[in-house]
């Protein structure tokens, strides 16, 4: 029970990072200012995923993999394969919303849905992901696991702050009041508390799937960013969305190994 209220925890200050960054929907008076704000958040928010992957998903699942004598590399390359099936599945049936289709938002609120539904799918791994992370405390040798985990909700809550943003600033553009644009934003984030609180009730059951749903959660994570935030990061001139996946990067690389 004390995983469960720890992995609670964790996921509600992702989810509160996720309001936060929707809420900078009422700060952004200048369109031109909102769009290179929106580049570096994106890009942002592209580097920590990226950083998280690796350290936080793909060598816990690596480790793993090898104390349960498996071929260590195999869960991380399988689970990979099928976080990106995964994803892509969905991306055909209800395609991710692209910042270039503005215009196409305009002419109904089927778009706003769309935005919302496809970040909120994404969120679904995060929130996995983390509960994960805490249920491997329950049984682990030390406070690394615990440092870990902490660092696994950290840096995927900053990466969650640039999310609610990059959610709500194109709806307001869009002609979206301010307050329907930041509940939009906000309410994204609310299914990470609860795959994370089932991901931790259900890990004694699934523990030796771990390795493989780490490396999902990481599949599915590398998917949204080779296919939709750094091509998004990189709308309009100059190196806003650049600068920001490697300032994202390098925040989330040492928080990884600083805390973990």
């Amino acid at each position: 029970m004390n995983t469960v209220l720890l992995s609670l925890g964790a996921t509600g200050f992702t989810f509160a990072l996720t309001a936060l960054g929707a809420a900078m929907v009422f700060f952004m008076r200048k369109e031109n200012a909102a769009d290179s704000l929106q580049r570096v958040f994106l890009g942002f928010a592209a580097g920590v995923m990226i950083a998280a992957s690796v350290w936080s998903l793909l060598i816990p699942s690596i480790e793993q993999a090898a104390e349960r004598g498996l071929t260590a590399w195999l869960p991380a390359a399988v689970g990979i394969i099928a976080g990106v099936l995964f994803l892509m599945l969905f991306d055909k049936l209800i395609p991710f919303f692209r910042p270039a289709d503005d215009s196409s938002i305009k002419r109904g609120l089927g778009r706003t849905a769309m935005l919302v539904f496809a970040v909120t799918l994404h969120n679904i791994p995060e929130g996995m992901a983390v509960g994960l992370a805490f249920a491997l405390t329950a049984d682990s040798k030390g406070p690394e696991a615990l440092a870990a985990a902490t660092a696994l909700a950290v840096g995927i809550g900053i990466q969650n702050f640039p999310e609610g943003a990059a959610i709500s600033l194109p709806l307001r553009q869009s002609g979206m009041s301010r307050g329907k644009a930041f509940a939009c934003g906000a309410l994204s984030g609310i299914v990470e508390p609860i795959a994370g609180t089932l991901t931790v009730i259900a890990a004694g059951h699934i523990a030796a799937l771990m390795p493989w749903l780490l490396a999902f959660a990481a599949g599915a994570m590398l998917y949204v960013v080779v296919e939709e935030l750094i091509p998004e990061a990189h709308l309009g001139s100059g190196h806003l969305g650049t600068m920001g996946v490697m300032l994202g990067f390098i925040i989330m690389m040492i928080l990884d190994v600083a805390l973990g």
